[in-house]
């Protein structure tokens, strides 16, 4: 190591620390220059160690004919039509199609690593600048930020009282799912993460170049490690597979810095009001939940040995977590009676547990009688290994209330007797996880598909029908599907009472599109001893069902549907038994590929506020259900602009989203990300309840008018030229990847929910994922240009009311922000040549050029209606990161195509197989979305 050149390598500390602090636009980058440029060195030294001189150069090769492609293409509109950018592009084809596919193979490793590399460069970045505002007396305070909302409601007139009971209503629950998105194995996120380890620690200063070269060195290993490591699963991903891969990112990055985030919301509050807060009185805001084990809809991997494994791997998980911070309790909480008072509450607790538990004897006796704090807790742990040893143990903690009250008797002694600081730093923490992920860790959904349970109804029904009618031949046994269905629920009840009765309490309905749809699975609930009600003592919330609208037209009926349900007599003791409460979820990728992406998200807000609307006519406290993904044509997006973006009447201050994929490990892989996402969340929803003015709450009436017109247009074009359009399928099928999906091996879940090759039976994510790969990226434009366009036809005030939205209507300016976003990831010369793998001529042309005119007629309106000269011109920090990236992309996608090419000829094998799926892994790493 001595000998190599050391890439961090600090010359002037007060130089390198301002940089890391600095708000200077030209220096604050300098850092995330150095640490892309390190790294891609290191990663050309592996290169040449373990593939050869060769390698290297032809992927500097590819890498240098991208550049100067790039330079020509990003040039406005050109590229298309101008012959230098066709040589290019030729030459590196040409270059590409002369490779074996071992050969391929190295380039495809090779620029897939960098893209891993980048990407951790960049997720290191960002925290690096956050922690330079922080540090900073001058970084203005962040509009999204819980700071920022609180000093607008101050400034608003909200006092310090209303401001803590509008957190009290305050409740965001990400819930992950696993919807296969994220492309990387489970190992490579571990060396990601120790890679991003390293990276973190070359920032502390001052910086030896021991140091430096002892981390760059870690870094090196990594790499080669990466290189030698199968980025692709040879196996297909089982579902237990993606419950272990769900339950990564708790440890580090959820459980343990839980209480730091209160704490920094703590201080936030005190910030702004002046008033002391304890971290321990602030609201409970944030809870979990998951997809994972529970999510059958048209999944038949997912069993009821699958929710079964998902509920014990979860409990495990935070039990493990109590008992460590209980041993670490044991261990600070020296107190002695000799020096202190402790309270006669907990000296009864310690008697009656010396009296009663005889098999912590052994744990306890180690403990001075002196130190009853110490012994104390040997008893609690004692308890929580036998609740974690599972079975009926007697002296298990029948629940996590329990085990809190054990908690709160020691806070209470602590506090008696002059301990309060000692109370706050080591006790109140662990009580803050237990009041948040209890023994469940997080809520589990279930949820299946709507006719799944309207053919179990139908089938038990004629069953009855034939048996009741006197002798005769049996009644036909149920279909798979509905014994399936109802083993489901028979084993739901039994988890319920094995498990915490939290652990399972959402039921959600896939395709949801009628009352009936709401009663028959609550019928069947019933029918399999699930209790669906909850109980009158709160310990069990029962099983609410949670109706998915997911179509444009259920989407429009949804408002009547539960209208009608809240007002249902059967339903209505149910409702009751909730406190009046509902869940209603939307869904935002099959609508979007139902109706496009301006009429889905214009539907999606109007079903919103709508059922605000209703919800408050009928008493119902209604909480919604985002189905985000990770792709603007899927709901993408920054959370906190999405969050104040959507109708504010009737907000409850509780809501759902789901967190899909690739994006769970791009905001939760580190703490200080995950904890700024959370804030991002919980600020978001306090702003919506505050109304502070940030945003306008009410929309005038011609914007809504214009946004009908518009996504009228935009429905009635999209359903002609893509659902409606009999060249699409063929085209989507050839001219993307989305037939080798299966390949990269992803997930557990099936591309289709049945064998039926409709476009409609196709699910929304390998949707995403095919225009996503060969960067049409449809579902985050088309028809949005039309729409806009034949709105301004009728007068040049209509361009104005445009410009006027986009200063004023929240809604309106995060739409044609996502959509900007979407354009930026469209490359017409590739998805060129991913049209040409279309064998009929006709229908390749007729599509191709349909998609050329409608991205440049979008590309035109979004910039007229935004005020600017090119795209994300008023973001540079991403456009400069998609500069980056795309040069390296570019080979990528042409070895993609290539492969395509050869296996549609008649070439098969698993090593072609492979390379195929480790390109869709580097394309969605440089894209940074899969589907």
């Amino acid at each position: 190591m001595a000998e190599r050149e050391l890439f961090w390598k600090v010359a002037d500390q007060a130089a390198r620390l301002n940089e890391l602090m600095t708000l200077d636009p030209a220096l604050k980058e300098i850092p995330l220059r150095r640490d892309v440029r390190s790294l891609g060195r290191l990663l050309g030294e592996v290169i040449k160690e373990q593939a050869g001189e060769g390698t290297y150069e032809a992927e500097e090769e590819l890498r240098r004919l991208a550049i100067s492609h790039r330079a020509i293409v990003d040039q406005e509109e050109a590229g298309l039509d101008d012959p230098a950018e066709r040589e290019l592009q030729e030459r590196a084809v040409r270059i590409v199609g002369a490779m074996s596919v071992a050969g391929a193979y190295q380039i495809v490793k090779a620029f897939g690593t960098f893209f891993e590399l980048t990407n951790l460069a960049e997720t290191n970045h960002r925290m690096r600048r956050r922690r330079a505002r922080q540090l900073s007396p001058d970084s203005p305070v962040k509009p999204g930020s819980m700071l920022g909302t609180l000093l607008r409601m101050r400034d608003a007139g909200i006092g310090a009282e209303e401001a803590l009971e509008l957190l009290r209503q305050v409740e965001v629950v990400p819930v992950f799912t696993a919807h296969p998105t994220e492309v990387a194995r489970r190992v490579v996120l571990f060396k990601r993460r120790r890679i991003a380890r390293e990276l973190a620690g070359l920032d502390l200063l001052p910086l030896t170049d021991d140091e430096a070269a002892r981390r760059q060195e870690a870094i090196f290993a990594e790499i080669t490690a990466l290189w030698q490591t199968d980025e692709v699963r040879r196996r297909p991903q089982g579902v237990d597979d993606e419950i272990r891969m769900g339950l990564d990112h708790y440890p580090g990055s959820l459980i343990a810095p839980l209480p730091e985030l209160y704490e920094e919301l703590a201080e936030d509050f005190r910030l702004a009001y002046g008033a002391e807060l304890p971290d321990a009185a602030f609201p409970t805001v944030v809870r979990f939940g998951s997809w994972i084990g529970g999510d059958r809809d048209g999944n038949p991997n997912v069993t009821a040995d699958s929710t079964r494994t998902a509920l014990e791997s979860a409990r495990q998980m935070i039990l493990a977590r109590y008992l460590e911070g209980v041993e670490g309790l044991k261990e600070l909480l020296t107190p002695s009676t000799s020096r202190v008072p402790f309270s006669a509450e907990l000296r009864g607790a310690l008697e009656r547990y010396a009296a009663t538990l005889a098999g912590a004897a052994a744990e306890t006796a180690v403990y001075p009688a002196g130190e009853p704090y110490r012994r104390f807790l040997g008893f609690v742990h004692y308890r929580l290994q036998s609740t974690r040893s599972g079975g009926e143990h007697p002296d298990a903690y029948p629940d996590a209330a329990t085990f809190a009250a054990d908690l709160l008797l020691v806070r209470g002694s602590l506090a008696g007797g002059k301990g309060e600081r000692l109370a706050r730093r080591y006790v109140d923490p662990l009580l803050r996880q237990v009041e948040t992920f209890g023994f469940h860790l997080h809520a589990l959904d279930i949820r299946q598909h709507a006719r799944i349970h309207a053919r179990a109804v139908a089938e038990l029904a004629a069953g009855a029908g034939t048996c009741g009618q006197g002798p005769g031949p049996l009644p036909s046994p149920p279909s798979a599907e509905t014994t399936e269905l109802l083993d489901t629920l028979r084993a739901v009840a039994k988890l319920k009472r094995r498990y915490s009765p939290k652990a399972i309490r959402s039921y959600v309905i896939s395709g949801a599109s009628s009352v009936r749809d709401t009663l028959s699975l609550i019928w069947l609930m019933e029918l399999c001893g699930v209790r669906v009600a909850a109980s009158a003592n709160g310990k069990d919330p029962g099983v609410m069902p949670v109706p998915l609208f997911e179509s444009i037209e259920d989407l429009r009926n949804a408002p009547g549907i539960c209208r009608t349900l809240w007002c249902s007599p059967e339903y209505a003791p149910f409702l009751d038994s909730w406190g009046r409460r509902q869940e209603v979820m939307l869904g935002y990728s099959d609508s979007n590929k139902d109706g496009g992406m301006l009429t889905s998200t214009w539907e999606i807000y109007k079903a919103h506020r709508d059922l605000q609307r209703v919800a408050g006519e009928c008493g119902v406290s209604l909480r919604l259900f985002h189905g985000r993904g990770g792709t603007v044509g899927r709901g993408g997006g920054p959370t906190h602009r999405a969050i104040i973006a959507q109708p504010a009447d009737g907000f409850s201050g509780s809501l759902k989203i789901t967190e899909q994929g690739e994006v769970i490990n791009w905001k939760y892989s580190d703490p200080s990300l995950a904890k700024r996402n959370l804030e991002l969340m919980v600020a978001a929803s306090l702003e919506t309840l505050a109304r502070t003015g940030l945003v306008e709450t009410r929309p005038e009436p011609a914007w809504e008018e214009a946004l009908e017109e518009m996504s009228g247009s935009a429905f009635t074009f999209y359903r002609e030229r893509i659902t409606g359009n009999p060249d699409i399928l063929p085209y989507f099928e050839q001219a993307t990847p989305v037939l080798e999906f299966e390949h990269a091996k992803i997930g557990s879940r099936p591309v289709r929910r049945s064998r039926s090759r409709d476009l409609s039976e196709l699910r929304a994510i390998p949707w995403g994922f095919g225009w996503m790969q060969s960067r049409h990226v449809i579902p985050g434009w088309f028809g949005v240009g039309f729409a806009l366009e034949r709105f301004v036809s009728g007068g040049e005030e209509r361009m104005e009311l445009l410009r006027t939205m986009m200063r004023r209507f929240p809604f309106f300016f995060d739409l044609i922000r996502n959509v900007e976003l979407a354009l930026t990831k469209v490359d017409l010369p590739l998805a060129r040549l991913y049209a040409s793998l279309v064998t009929d001529g006709g229908i390749r042309e007729r599509v191709f050029a349909m998609v050329v005119e409608e991205y440049r007629r979008t590309r035109r309106m979004v910039l007229a209606v935004t005020g600017q000269a090119r795209l994300l011109e008023k973001n540079p920090a991403l456009n400069a990161s998609l500069r980056l990236r795309n040069p390296y992309i570019d080979p990528l996608s042409m070895i993609q195509i290539e492969l395509l090419r050869r296996k549609r000829r008649g070439e098969e094998s698993d090593e072609l197989n492979y390379v195929l799926a480790a390109t869709i892994n580097g394309i969605a790493a440089g894209l940074r979305n899969t589907g």
